[in-house]
């Protein structure tokens, strides 16, 4: 017999509706066919198991890939710092990735000063300027320059761009000659580290241009119509709410650029003219060149310890590489408690 609690009695004489709730045990949960829900929960449950094994095996997957490469860089490398330099086809190593690790950061320093800032400046026309038809075409065409082979940009580079820029170059060193980094003579054929660096400024534009506006994007409605609510124009409000809010999407997206920036190398292999000195000559016909582009250029005709030495070029990018990324990782972690919330 099901009893009714003094507090619904105490309701009905005073002229409530009860509500007959009855203390009677509800069905146990763990009997075959207690609920409709039973199955799919346990459905549900095998395929989180099955995803979330999925994603701890890639995970460990990509530590175990990267931890080899690191292994093959180093036994392969080794060899290279520990024989004597009269033995090496190449000399002293260190002297040897010394021009090319300058090469290598210089260049990608010049694209990325050239790259970033038009590429942001496109993000932001297409996200907050541009009508919507417009800003699609325009995204799209941005983001096939991303499909472009570097073959192709090589080609561009040293079939159009060379011989483009060297009117530019002459004026530069006849004008502006007692800058170091205008210094004469200027190259005969525009094939120069400033030529190479513009090539690689338009490959990181679509990576760079393409994450950054998905991140303009995503500010906050609120924050945009509140600054124009007080009174702000349309570039103060970009200034003070996409901007901030975009920061450490900005900072990863460069990044990416420069790691493409880093490791580019027909591009560079086509368009520089390439000679171990370390200059920071940008129209000269002598130029620093880059480790990507050097192993491409020797590793045919290496043998025995050369290949030990250019393997070992490429353990020192690797490090670069390295470096960088986990610099731009503590520069967003500082970032990280910024959000659209607050």
């Amino acid at each position: 017999m099901t009893q009714i609690e003094p507090k619904r009695i105490a309701d009905t004489q005073a002229g409530s509706a009860p509500s007959m709730r009855a203390d009677t045990p509800g069905p146990d949960p763990g009997k075959p066919g207690a609920g409709p829900a039973n199955g799919r929960n346990t459905v549900k449950r095998l395929g989180d198991r099955v995803f979330e094994n999925l994603s701890t095996g890639s995970g460990a997957l990509i530590l175990v890939i990267l931890a080899l490469v690191a292994a093959f860089l180093i036994a392969q490398g080794i060899p290279a710092f520990t024989n004597p330099a009269d033995e090496l086809p190449y000399g002293n190593t260190y002297r040897f990735v010394l021009p090319l690790a300058f090469g290598t950061v210089w260049s990608a320093f010049l694209a990325m000063l050239m790259g970033v800032p038009v590429a942001i400046a496109i993000a932001l026309f297409i996200s907050h300027f541009a009508p919507r038809r417009l800003a699609a075409g325009l995204g799209y065409v941005i983001d096939l320059l991303a499909a472009v082979p570097s073959v192709v940009y090589g080609l561009w580079g040293i079939s159009v761009l060379g011989p483009l820029v060297q009117p530019l170059y002459r004026w530069l060193t006849g004008n502006l000659g007692w800058i170091p980094l205008f210094a004469g003579p200027a190259s005969g054929t525009g094939r120069t580290i400033f030529t190479a660096a513009i090539v690689l400024a338009v490959m990181i534009l679509p990576i760079v241009t393409a994450l950054s506006r998905e991140v303009f994007l995503q500010t906050p409605k609120l924050h945009e119509e509140a600054a124009l609510a007080l009174g702000a124009t349309r570039w103060e409000m970009i200034r003070m709410a996409v901007l901030p809010f975009g920061r450490p999407g900005i900072i990863s997206a460069s990044m990416l650029g420069l790691g493409r920036a880093l490791g580019e190398t027909m591009a560079v292999a086509l368009v520089l003219s390439p000679s171990g000195v370390i200059s920071f000559a940008l129209l000269q016909s002598t130029n620093p060149s880059t480790i990507a582009a050097n192993i491409a250029l020797s590793f045919p005709e290496a043998y025995g310890l050369g290949t030990n030495q250019l393997i070992a070029t490429g353990l020192v990018l690797f490090v670069i590489t390295l470096v960088v990324n986990s610099i731009a990782r503590a520069v967003v972690n500082r970032r990280k408690e910024f959000s659209g919330a607050n």
